[in-house]
């Protein structure tokens, strides 16, 4: 089965961007596109925006014939289908994702230092989708792929860890003939977590840096395989996995980064690295869940 590239749309500035965004992808991974608008009808007494529901069922249609005329504008040979979501955002929007390739939606950003304001809806649907999200600032433009910016992506722990982050990173690469930039940060243990064996094989690979390091080129050796033309570049440094991410962050097109959903009482979190990244990168950023 052939999976879309499926962007969700309201009308806002980011969905905008994000729709041109899933467009240009769709084009590069010769996949169909699908628009979506998740819609319920809500009463209102507000006499500034009361409507029927008909008139509000109107809206909704316009909105996603718009974000349709826009696309096919842009892509007259790309295959585009658009429709109206009957149900609750994130309810709609995660069986959305369920038959995509990938989810594509917008988010508010506020400047480099406030970052992204992601609201409930993103945050519940990054958390909860099995399939990867992109999130995509408004002011994100098509000459932000090129000049040779890279896929920045995020591997922790062992190879199993960080496969599907990888994955889709490298065939993200693939697709545009661009670089990538594999990141592994690392900190120096505390006393109390040291163990003999963990140790030993710090000692056999010379020390803790070039232990780090041969650690990641393990994890990236089936990718580079699978992908001989994607260049990589192997990135090692001291320092959380946040922190070393987002310094990395102006140089690249697209940041990539697994997901560690943590389910509780009061919803789901996706993890801090991808947190900090959703709401702080200057690119858009994609969310992969595991595989």
């Amino acid at each position: 089965m052939i999976r879309p590239i499926t962007v969700g749309v309201d009308g806002t500035p980011e969905s905008k961007a994000a729709a041109a965004w899933a467009g240009r992808e769709a084009v590069r991974r010769d996949l169909p596109l699908r628009i979506v608008h998740a819609w319920q009808w809500q009463p209102t007494t507000d006499i500034a925006i009361a409507a029927d529901q008909d008139t509000q069922a109107g809206w909704a249609r316009d909105l996603v014939r718009d974000a349709e005329r826009t696309v096919t504008e842009r892509h007259p040979a790309l295959t585009v289908t658009a429709g109206i979501l009957d149900g609750g955002a994130v309810e709609s929007l995660v069986a959305a994702a369920a038959e995509a390739e990938t989810l594509v939606l917008g988010s508010r950003g506020h400047g480099a230092i406030v970052g992204f304001l992601l609201g409930s809806v993103g945050q519940q649907v990054l958390a909860e989708t099995e399939r990867p999200v992109v999130l995509v600032r408004s002011d994100d433009h098509p000459e932000a792929e090129a000049g040779g910016r890279e896929i920045v992506v995020g591997q922790h722990g062992d190879p199993d860890d960080s496969s599907a982050a990888l994955g889709f990173a490298f065939a993200t690469a693939a697709a545009r003939g661009a670089g990538l930039r594999a990141v592994r940060a690392w900190n120096l243990p505390p006393v109390f977590a040291y163990s003999p064996g963990s140790m030993r094989l710090a000692d056999q690979a010379g020390g803790l840096e070039p232990y780090e390091k041969e650690a990641l080129r393990e994890a990236l050796r089936p990718w580079r395989e699978r992908f001989p033309e994607v260049p990589v570049t192997e990135h090692v440094e001291i320092g959380s996995a946040a922190q070393v991410l987002l310094t990395v962050a102006g140089r690249a097109q697209l940041m990539v980064a697994g997901r560690r959903a943590h389910r509780r009482a009061v919803g789901s979190r996706i993890g801090s690295v991808a947190h900090a990244l959703v709401h702080h990168a200057p690119c858009p950023v994609a969310v992969v869940p595991p595989s």
